[in-house]
């Protein structure tokens, strides 16, 4: 509030965990503000705004698309009790329409709202809100931040609500702040188009391999594989490579076949020989490649480490094989336990390796960040005195 917001709303994870009482502690400290439930009611509309009006709500939010037997009648319990009703269009299949059918009913306010989930494969809301024109205020919700706060208010929004970009960050009240200005004096720079992988590597480069392993749920971690160079990190596409023990002669061509900022990434089946050396590091930097990982051996460690380029093995040894050429280049191989398909995203830090699906790529590097920005909150409640137990609620949360 000190940074210049005007509305406070319990959200519906919130309502879920902890009831009406919720939105009765919001209207105890807040008494002046605008308090607004998300209950997303789909079903029972009367009975659920009679809840939340008690409780003390001024807005209560229903689900757009639930039937028009359920907005009319929790229209007139709004009108009963003196609240407004705020309709969700998140899940709508055609927006636009639905909007103008509810602003017909008597819904006080439309909310343009794309879902976390749906924000992780790139939907935003502004791209929504422009083909929308009602005469009833239209709100925007789903991953706003100032930039984009900005560019709502220039589409006819006159409601913004932010969530993680507020609450997540390490000073809730500059954030704020922040996007109160923003809201007040829209003014957009140009932004370069960027493609989706391109946006992707750069999400990917903010955040750590624990992070990453969070979003994906705990999966994608390569086992056995360790940082040669400390310090170092890539993120890249795969270039994949199955060669026999000791075989160098694919690991080799690989670098001629990949682009700059690939990562060669190879199955050798053995951490008694070495497939990779400083040689062929040499030629890798020369090329533009962004990192190296070998479910095997690597040899020549404190040449690669003066280069200090990233590379990631099972183990270090001093012999190496013979140039064969028995192998596939650009194939589904296995990697440090994991599957690599040819395009993957691997990123690669202090902690070991990672694998992102490339059809899954921009929505886990999006879910990453968002774990990254929830750790970030975490850490600072830590240092302000709270054990991690009671800033996890470990006792109330864990599973009975």
């Amino acid at each position: 509030m000190e940074g210049g917001a005007d509305w406070i709303e319990a959200g519906t994870p919130l309502i879920k965990s902890e009831g009406m009482d919720a939105i009765r502690k919001l209207k105890e400290a807040f008494p002046g503000n605008v308090i607004l439930a998300d209950m997303k009611t789909v079903d029972t509309g009367a009975m659920e705004v009679e809840m939340a009006a008690k409780a003390g709500a001024d807005i209560v939010i229903l689900l757009g698309n639930a039937d028009n037997s359920t907005i009319q009648d929790s229209i007139r319990a709004a009108r009963k009790y003196g609240v407004k009703l705020m309709a969700d269009l998140m899940s709508s299949v055609e927006p636009a329409k639905r909007a103008k059918e509810l602003a017909g009913l008597g819904i006080d306010y439309i909310n343009i709202h794309v879902g976390i989930d749906q924000q992780m494969v790139g939907e935003e809301p502004v791209r929504i809100m422009e083909k929308i024109k009602l005469d009833v205020p239209v709100a925007v919700a789903g991953g706003i931040d100032a930039q984009s706060a900005a560019k709502a208010v220039l589409s006819g929004a006159s409601i913004v609500i932010v969530g993680g970009n507020i609450v997540r960050s390490s000073d809730v009240t500059a954030s704020t702040r922040a996007i109160r200005e923003s809201i007040d004096n829209p003014d957009i720079a140009p932004e370069p188009e960027k493609s989706i992988d391109e946006k992707t590597i750069e999400l990917l480069i903010r955040v750590s391999t624990p992070n990453i392993s969070d979003a994906m749920h705990r999966k994608g971690a390569m086992k056995n594989i360790h940082s040669i160079c400390p310090g170092t990190k890539m993120v890249g596409r795969a270039v994949t490579v199955q060669t026999f023990p000791g075989d160098w002669a694919k690991t080799v061509e690989a670098i001629d076949l990949a682009r700059a900022g690939d990562v060669i990434v190879i199955y050798n089946g053995s951490p008694h020989v070495a497939p990779w050396g400083e040689l062929a590091t040499l030629s890798s930097i020369n090329k533009g490649v962004a990192g190296v990982v070998i479910d095997g051996g690597v040899r020549d460690v404190d040449d690669i480490r003066r280069l200090n380029f990233p590379v990631f093995a099972t183990s270090v040894v001093p012999n190496a094989g013979e140039p064969k050429g028995f192998g596939e280049i650009n194939a589904e191989i296995q990697c440090g336990g994991q599957s690599v398909k040819p395009g993957d995203f691997i990123v690669g830090d202090d902690n070991g390796v990672v694998v992102v699906p490339k059809e899954r790529g921009y929505e886990i590097a999006r879910r990453a960040v968002e774990v990254e920005k929830n750790e970030r909150r975490i850490r600072d409640e830590i240092k302000r005195g709270k054990t991690l137990s009671e800033v996890l609620y470990l006792e109330k949360w864990e599973k009975k």
